[in-house]
């Protein structure tokens, strides 16, 4: 009998507010931020968490955000290259597109929502069909990570009059290989290139009147450049001289309060603020004055210097022509870009930034702006600018007016334990002891603490010790949240501490290579009621000295054995009652981390620095298995325990460990064999906290999340795990071979020259990546193709034998295909729709995986479907892309052609068919519109009075009479 195990499944990860690895969107109200895989939406006022857009089984970390002009849309771009669509009502995908190699870096929406540009990390740049799902085109051309796009709307001039639709418009990005390029969409090319910057460019922004781009450089230099839109009205000329025109040009650098890298660049979207992060902690908020404003302010400044000028010189009347002529010099003077934007004022956060945004609705009244900022030690905060004022007393200071920073650590989780009912969680970091509700993972309290190392529940579940890196035992009071005794236990580090099987007392180990054992005393909080709740502190009984550093200390289960890991890599057994010593246990080639005795006593797991996991029996000390866990450290071990309420009785053997891979594994201890292997976290795994019951599995990590593993109900078998391992690893490797790009010949492939292969390619390209959903989508479609095809073959078989009249009249036709027959639906009614339900963003690359044979037949299909209309939008865009992309095979192939020509019948009459229906529902709608917009202004217009003649002829009268007085007075 194959023994089976239960599956482990992750659960949602808590104790994230937002990671650092994307930008941010606020809205006024709530603010969208990244938390690695997901996006968390959070109601900044009330510190809420109101959504969590999770798509199941996708791991890889958000890496850009933005909201689209239609406000439900949210484009989200990830760390494997993929975009997916998030409606924010319902918290769900729209559409996912596959095409970027590397993280996308970069996201624009145009002006309407209906085309999506996205920037990588594998220099290249997408243009997206919203509405349609499709890759339009990549443009190729940057050298390095895109770092911003910006679309450039074409002025209403430079389109012809008579066009009805849009003008497709230009792009503007920049990269970290210094350059700024503007790409024309018409004819999807690179139109001008700016060397922007000495150095990598971050950041780009365009002003709301899309004259003036601001760019940012890790130099710290923000520089300005002008749009010239009459030259793009008149598309690429030459000038006199020869040279070709240039749309870009260099305005002016502007001086920022730090020369640190400028990593953001944002405008106000209404009001005239500019706001910029060039250092770690504050983002500089510039205003943007208008030329009226600072022509007042230059003739202010002329008098004063007139004024002086005549006091000085004690008004001579010769001077007072000169002065008069020098005042007429300065009129002259024109208004200069640097004097627009004025430094306002810098905001000041509690930690680094990570991104800001502006909220888009005016909230907070008075006149005040807020500035979102998202940080990178997990926390956020929004801060209120107030409106410039007359006055000049004080600088305007920007105040913080909300924060969301507890349902989370700041910096990485070290140490985790659960309460024996496991109802409460404790996870500790630098600086605070925070307790989870396990139910809903609601953080409860919040508790400050030093360095936390090590930590425990106390018996009774009221009181948590916490060991700390100065080498104290704090312990707090969970019901009260506060700190109740601080114990001097060691002068180094306190390494480990595990509380006694009896619950009579623990002990604690420390680098300063002492174990030291410490009974519970009971005290009452209030000595004058016997009967309140007693708190427990800790006495120093006796002390054991280690020749070397103690990393951790291990009581077992059944109370008679201590087990001390020590710094140079062995494990020492002593007896509990005498501390004789009993075994040592030796093999691990660097320190033993931490280390777990399973229930029974019979077995001690170990883990080390060395990535390995070492069984060894409690009996003799001997090893039973060294194995190779992780392609790290390990960090923590921890057996599994047995659900006593359901009455298992043998202790279970079965193990977890975490290590700096980021991974979770379940192991069984007996077998020596890995059960499961669980990825989830991003960063190094810290901390491991086993479920008292049995039911699950708690884990903290560097990327500051909390991850609770469920047991499942669903049995697992080992052959089966490895197989499905071996599938996806194969399944991946089929993707990548087929998204491979071929290096030029000779060109020595791992190490060819980049430069040369991106030199050569074409600027513009089709937007292609397979995944293994596209080749699961192409198989579909064959299997559909030949399915339909061997059907359409027997029938046409049986009829041809029965027109012959080799069949009797009697004989009965053949059997439909069971799939066919279950559907109720024709062949060619199958194929469609198997077709229809692919994705439209797949469905292009789906069809890239289906060889020419397959192609031909489908091509039987499409005629069957245009000519009874069936979905004449797709039908029209298969066909185009496959004639697009076999063009050659089917030009030099005669066979086609019978089936091309009554295509080209049928469909252009649906296409003609569809083209009337779709206008004169225009016609009709742009005619309703007509109708009530002339409606209202009638209504409007109505609503003022019933006016007659004579009414009209008494207001004119009026207006006469009331001039006249004015004129007397």
């Amino acid at each position: 009998m194959v023994q089976s195990y239960l599956r482990h499944g992750p659960t949602e990860a808590f104790g994230l507010v937002c990671s650092s690895s994307s930008n941010s969107h606020y809205d006024g109200k709530l603010a969208y931020v990244p938390a690695l895989e997901d996006v968390l939406v959070w109601d900044v006022k009330r510190g809420q968490m109101m959504a969590m857009w999770h798509e199941t089984g996708h791991r890889a970390e958000v890496t850009s955000i933005l909201r689209s002009p239609q406000k439900d849309v949210f484009a989200i771009g990830y760390a494997d290259g993929s975009i997916r669509l998030w409606s924010a009502s319902s918290a769900s995908v729209i559409a996912t597109f596959n095409g970027h190699k590397k993280a996308v870096t970069a996201l624009a929406f145009d002006e309407t929502g209906t085309r999506l540009a996205s920037g990588s990390q594998d220099t290249d740049l997408i243009l997206w069909d919203v509405v349609g799902e499709t890759g339009l085109y990549r443009l190729r051309g940057h050298r390095d990570q895109i770092t911003s796009i910006r679309f450039v709307r074409p002025l209403a001039a430079s389109a012809p009059s008579t066009s009805t639709g849009t003008a497709p418009g230009y792009l503007l990005t920049a990269s970290k290989d210094t350059f700024l390029k503007l790409w024309d969409l018409q004819t999807q090319h690179c139109i001008q290139t700016v060397v922007a910057h000495r150095s990598e460019v971050w950041t780009m922004d365009l002003n709301p009147e899309q004259d003036l781009v601001f760019t940012g450089s890790s130099e710290g230099e923000m520089k300005v450049w002008k749009v010239d839109h009459e030259a793009l009205s008149q598309g690429l000329r030459e000038t006199e001289n020869g040279e070709v025109t240039k749309f870009i040009l260099p305005a002016t650098t502007l001086p920022l309060a730090s020369s640190h890298r400028v990593s953001e660049i944002s405008f106000h979207p209404h009001k005239p603020y500019l706001a910029v992060q060039s250092h770690d902690k504050s983002v500089e908020v510039f205003r943007i004055r208008t030329e009226e404003e600072i022509k007042k302010k230059q003739a202010r400044r002329r008098r004063r210097a007139k004024e002086k000028e005549l006091e000085k010189k004690g008004k001579k009347g010769d001077n007072a022509g000169d002065d008069v002529q020098m005042d007429g010099e300065h009129d002259d003077k024109e208004v200069e870009l640097a004097d627009l934007f004025t430094p306002y004022l810098i905001v000041r956060a509690s930690g680094k930034i990570r991104s800001f945004d502006f909220g888009d609705e005016e909230v907070g009244g008075k006149g005040n702006t807020q500035l979102f900022v998202a940080l990178s030690n997990n926390a956020l905060e929004v801060y209120s600018i107030p409106p410039p004022t007359k006055t000049k007393d004080a600088a305007p200071e920007a105040s913080r007016v909300f924060s969301v920073d507890l349902p989370g650590h700041r910096t990485d989780v070290r140490t985790l334990c659960l309460s024996s009912d496991d109802a409460l969680l404790a996870s500790a970091s630098n600086g605070s002891l925070k307790i989870w509700n396990m139910k809903t993972t609601a953080c409860i309290r919040t508790m400050d603490c030093g360095y936390a190392i090590c930590s425990t529940f106390l018996p009774g579940d009221r009181q948590i010790a916490v060991g700390t890196k100065s080498g104290e035992i704090l312990i707090y009071d969970i019901a009260s949240s506060s700190l109740v005794d601080t114990i001097q236990a060691h002068s180094a580090t306190v390494w480990s501490i595990h509380v006694r099987p009896d619950e009579q007392g623990l002990v604690s180990g420390s680098a300063d290579k002492d174990v030291k054992f410490w009974e519970f005393e009971r005290k009452p909080v209030d000595s004058e009621n016997p009967r309140s709740a007693s708190l427990l502190t800790l006495v120093h009984v006796r002390t054991l000295k280690m020749t070397d550093d103690v990393l951790s200390v291990r009581y077992s289960p059944n109370g008679k054995l201590l087990a001390v890991a020590l710094l140079d890599s062995t494990v020492k057994v002593f007896y509990q009652d005498t501390l004789k010593f009993f075994l040592s246990l030796y093999g691990h080639k660097l320190p033993v981390l931490s280390m777990d005795i399973s229930g029974d006593s019979k077995l001690i797991v170990t883990c080390s620095a060395d990535k390995n996991v070492k069984i060894w029996g409690l009996d003799f000390g001997d090893c039973h298995k060294s194995i190779f866990a992780h392609d790290e450290s390990v960090m923590q071990v921890a057996f599994e325990r047995n659900d006593t309420r359901e009455g298992e009785t043998k202790a279970s053997h079965y193990f977890w460990t975490v290590g700096k891979d980021k991974m979770v594994k379940y192991w069984d201890g007996d077998k020596f064999e890995n059960i499961q292997k669980l990825e989830g976290h991003h960063g190094e795994v810290w901390a491991l906290a086993v479920s008292h019951h049995g039911k699950f599995v708690v884990t903290g990590s560097h990327d500051k999340s909390i991850r609770v593993w469920e047991k499942l109900d669903e049995p697992l078998f080992l052959e089966e795990e490895r197989e499905r391992e071996l599938e996806a690893l194969y399944e991946t490797g089929i993707a990548d071979t087929l998204n491979r790009a071929d290096a030029p010949i000779g060109s020595g492939a791992p190490g060819a020259d980049p430069s040369a292969a991106a030199s050569g390619g074409a600027e513009t390209t089709t937007v292609t990546k397979q995944t293994t959903e596209t080749l699961m989508a192409g198989e579909r479609i064959m299997e559909a193709l030949e399915l339909a095809d061997t059907e359409i073959e027997t029938f046409r078989e049986y009829e041809e034998a029965r027109s012959k009249g080799g069949l009797a009249e009697s004989v009965a036709p053949p059997p439909r295909n069971p799939v066919l027959a279950a559907y109720d639906v024709t062949p060619e009614e199958y194929v469609l729709r198997v077709v229809e339900k692919v994705p439209s963003t797949a469905l292009y690359d789906a069809l890239l995986v289906l060889p020419f044979g397959k192609v031909v037949s489908l091509m039987r299909y499409l005629n069957t479907w245009a000519q009874k209309e069936w979905n004449i939008v797709l039908t029209s865009r298969i066909i185009f892309f496959l004639l697009k992309t076999h063009h050659h095979q089917i030009v030099a192939n005669r066979v086609m052609r019978t089936a091309l020509i009554p295509l080209r019948r049928n469909l252009r009459e649906g296409l003609r068919r569809q083209k009337d229906t779709i206008g004169y529902n225009l016609a009709a709608l742009r005619f309703i519109q007509r109708q009530t917009d002339a409606k209202r202004t009638a209504e409007f217009y109505e609503e003022e009075e019933d006016l007659t003649e004579d009414k009209v002829r008494e207001k004119i009268a009026e207006g006469k009479k009331r001039k006249r007085v004015s004129i007397k007075a």
